[in-house]
């Protein structure tokens, strides 16, 4: 017994050794290992120890920028609580409201998030106006590289995306997104990002959105089906791709261009919620000519 507890204590401390060295803030995945008895009790136990000990490095990082960099330097007390650094992951069906509530069953196909407390209490002191509207950003430097996607898809150029809140009940260090912010940003799991509150988004009042699937299109009611979808977005952010749900299918749909209201300017985000907004469709992505490589002989 006291053999294994030597062994064990010398198998921490080479990986402290090691995490001590690693980025405060990139998580790699790769690095939370499987944890197994059948290669014995001590490599389970040390396996389990590295797993929590890479998290928890992270989210001490996270923590300690927020309490020094944002808290201890904040000129009032609604700057200290607007903006925060926070750890992504994905958010799923059980952030789902309760049936009868207006975002149930759109989880994934709207801009709701789950947000630590001190946000509500942030509208709360700023009287912020509905919809409330949270950015979030990568960091260069601090979010890992770009998740690199599959051939036959576009990768993701976005630095931003904005969305309302589906709730203010994810821990402190935490932020949870649905997954098509999270492919917007080209993010994976524990990926570190910012989250502020703003109140300078304009009102929309045109946007061109262009379906992957001519398939939308060719439903009667398509049109009537946008506006009642659309409701369960609060802001929309050009350059990214959002998804609808319809009779059991899901379809999504490239944010072409935003206008604002009232002179419609040209703009790269836009509220739509209480908003006069026109939605137009253009050509559907799958009926345009794949452009052929030219030959240069």
């Amino acid at each position: 017994m006291r053999l294994i507890n030597i062994l064990s204590l010398v198998a921490l401390l080479t990986i402290l050794s090691e995490t001590a060295t690693a980025s405060t803030y990139q998580f790699h995945p790769s690095v939370q290992k499987p944890i197994s008895l059948k290669s014995g009790i001590v490599k389970a136990i040390t396996t389990k120890w590295q797993n929590a000990n890479n998290l928890a490095v992270l989210e001490q990082a996270v923590e300690d920028y927020n309490a020094e960099d944002i808290v201890a330097t904040a000129s009032d007390a609604a700057s200290a609580i607007i903006y925060r650094r926070l750890i992504v992951l994905p958010l799923d069906e059980r952030f789902d409201p309760p049936a009868g509530v207006f975002s149930h069953g759109h989880v994934q196909t709207g801009d709701k998030m789950s947000l630590p407390r001190n946000f509500w209490t942030a509208i709360q002191a700023t009287n912020a106006e509905v919809p409330w509207l949270f950015e979030v950003s990568r960091v260069d430097g601090v979010t890992s590289p770009r998740v690199t996607f599959p051939p036959n898809m576009e990768d993701p150029k976005l630095d931003k995306v904005v969305g309302g809140a589906i709730d203010f009940r994810s821990p402190s260090n935490y932020v949870f997104l649905p997954r098509w912010m999270m492919q917007s940003l080209a993010l994976k799991p524990r990926d570190v990002v910012d989250v502020k509150l703003i109140q300078t988004v304009p009102a929309g009042s045109a946007v061109k959105l262009r379906p992957h699937s001519s398939e939308f299109v060719k439903i009667a009611n398509h049109q009537a089906v946008l506006e009642t979808e659309l409701k369960h977005y609060s802001a929309l952010v050009r350059g990214s791709t959002i998804p609808f749900d319809y009779n059991g299918k899901r379809f999504y749909f490239d944010v072409v261009d935003l206008r604002s209201a009232p002179r419609g300017e040209k703009v790269p985000m836009a509220k739509v919620q209480d908003c006069d907004i026109a939605a137009e469709f253009i050509r559907a992505k799958d009926q345009m000519k794949k452009k052929v490589p030219k030959n240069d002989d």
